[in-house]
């Protein structure tokens, strides 16, 4: 990190904010409300609790909560310890869960009982052996992993209560917390989310505090400040809501409403009574949001900006009627990903109409980007499809153990290639287009079609998978499979899907199963993809 720019923790913001921003209101989570002040106390609180567990700086705790207030209270808790958070996406099942919990190293798990029809406890019962009193966890398969918290009324058997927890936090003194706080570097890993690489399972990205300086960076650049209101509809096991929601808003002042969940006429709703100046997202959720107000015809004069991923050629209407129906909300476009951040390329509140939707914005500061052929590693000229490649100060430290598939990022030239397809325009603007690499974005989740398919080779009956996206109106796109029987065997697409659920999360599932006798090849003997992505389109039709 520069010397010009201060290092900060994330642990330490909230004590900032508060000296900041005192009594304004910080945090809204359904009838809950904090200001910074109180939200800072929580945080304290939390941290103590987990001081007085046995949480250590450099332990993994994995979080797979929906959203809440405890979900706030533990990301800046466990910065502020030295812990490094490992968020679980609540859509993961049994097999998710378990390869998550194994590859990360995590010590701890916090999680609910049960939220709604899903029943957590079940699933991690299902996964880990757990102790009959509650003590250590003793698994083989999970070396490091050591207590489950449960979040709920109840401490099923072989698990630890959050509520007793915290108050075991009443034990630590203020001075041994801010003792652990001031031992804490900047340049410590702090968190690692799980996303779907190009091959294999998905890959921990393990960062530092360092994305401060992106997010607060940003944050000066949209003029976000104590005045705005934001609405976090977005899962914070994602990085998008985890940086624009609950980063931005501990930095700038901004209040934070937090929902469970996107729901599209509950945020419409939100945004008249809360006067909600900015709301974030996929064009998936700029689609609902304008469906619903339609639908609602609620006041939405209070809008202000929105984040939004635009420049594919599915997002540009989507953009364009959404600057009309919701107005005065002006979208602004980025591009990022979890390796090399939320967004290094971003708009400006002066972008015209075109640029907001037909553009992924300009590099930011600290950032280079080319558009390069992917053959050659030669730059491309203006308008012309290439790669694009980054270098900047916020990349990824590694994909946590995978040493190998860490440097194969890199080029000769420190150049992070990302696998994604775009071009660079005239006006300088970065317009993301694609994917070069073979993975699916499903309503703004990554999906690694491989991972799909070595579940699916473990199904009953199946001889060969694979597994290609086609275009989906709400969500841009979703997996479909190819499947080559066992001899003998009559499975059905029910069959298929069944196998699927419970297993992994619901967006990875197969949308449609279309069975073969044989696949298309390529001369090295490779399935082509492309032809049963053609394939695929004139089966559903």
């Amino acid at each position: 990190m520069a010397d010009w720019y201060p290092k900060k923790t994330i642990g330490s913001l909230p004590d900032l904010a508060a000296k900041r921003f005192g009594s304004r209101e910080a945090l809204v989570f359904e009838n809950e409300r904090y200001s910074f002040d109180e939200l800072s106390k929580k945080i304290d609180e939390t941290a103590k609790g987990f001081l007085s567990f046995g949480i250590q700086a450099g332990d993994h705790v994995a979080l797979w909560m929906m959203n809440r207030a405890e979900w706030i209270f533990s990301l800046f808790a466990l910065a502020k310890i030295g812990a490094v958070q490992v968020p679980v996406n609540t859509r993961f099942r049994t097999s998710d869960l378990s390869y998550l919990l194994k590859q990360s190293d995590s010590k701890y798990l916090i999680a609910h009982d049960k939220s709604g029809p899903i029943d957590y406890f079940d699933m991690i019962n299902e996964v880990l052996k757990l102790p009959d009193d509650g003590t250590i966890i003793n698994d083989s398969n999970y070396p490091s992993m050591r207590q489950v918290i449960i979040f709920g009324t109840a401490t099923p058997p072989g698990t630890a209560n959050w509520g007793e927890i915290m108050a075991g936090g009443s034990s630590v003194s203020d001075e041994r917390l801010a003792e652990r706080a001031d031992s804490i570097d900047a340049d410590d890993p702090v968190f690692m989310m799980y996303t779907s690489g190009t091959t294999g399972f998905p890959k921990g990205v393990l960062h530092n505090h360092v994305m401060i300086r992106l997010v607060e960076e940003r944050a000066f650049r949209l003029s976000i400040d104590e005045t705005d209101t934001l609405l976090n509809y977005l899962p914070l096991f994602h990085l998008f809501a985890y940086s624009e929601g609950a980063l931005v808003c501990m930095l700038t002042g901004a209040r934070q409403i937090v929902t469970e969940t996107f729901d599209p006429d509950e945020s419409i709703k939100l945004i008249e009574t809360e006067r909600v100046s900015i709301v974030n997202g996929f064009e998936t959720h700029l689609k609902d949001l304008t469906e619903a107000h339609e639908r609602n015809r609620g006041d939405v004069s209070s809008l202000r900006i929105g984040l939004f991923a635009c420049g594919m050629r599915s997002s540009v209407p989507i953009c364009r009627q959404a600057a009309e129906v919701l107005a005065p909300l002006q979208t602004v476009s980025l591009y990022g990903m979890s390796e090399i951040g939320p967004a290094i390329t971003i708009g400006s509140l002066t972008d015209t109409l075109e640029q907001r939707s037909e553009a992924s914005g300009y590099p930011v500061p600290g950032y280079e980007i080319k558009v390069v052929d992917p053959e050659t590693g030669h730059e491309q000229p203006v308008n012309e499809l290439g790669e694009i490649v980054a270098r900047g100060y916020c990349l990824l430290l590694s994909y946590y153990k995978k040493p190998d598939e860490t440097a194969a990022c890199y080029d000769d030239d420190g150049w992070f290639h990302t696998g994604d397809t775009g071009l660079r325009r005239a006006d300088g603007y970065i317009r993301f287009i694609g994917r070069y690499k073979d993975m699916l974005k499903v309503g703004g989740e990554n999906v690694d079609p491989m991972e799909v398919e070595a579940l699916l080779l473990q199904a009953p009956g199946v001889s060969q998978v694979a597994v290609v996206s086609y275009p989906d109106e709400r969500l841009t796109e979703v997996p479909v499979a190819f499947v080559q029987r066992e001899d003998g065997h009559e499975i059905s697409e029910t069959d298929i899907i069944g196998y699927c659920r419970g297993k992994v999360a619901t967006f990875k599932i197969p949308r449609h199963v279309f069975f073969v006798e044989e696949f298309p090849m390529t001369a090295s003997g490779k399935i082509r993809k492309v032809e049963l992505r053609e394939r695929a389109l004139k089966l559903v039709a």
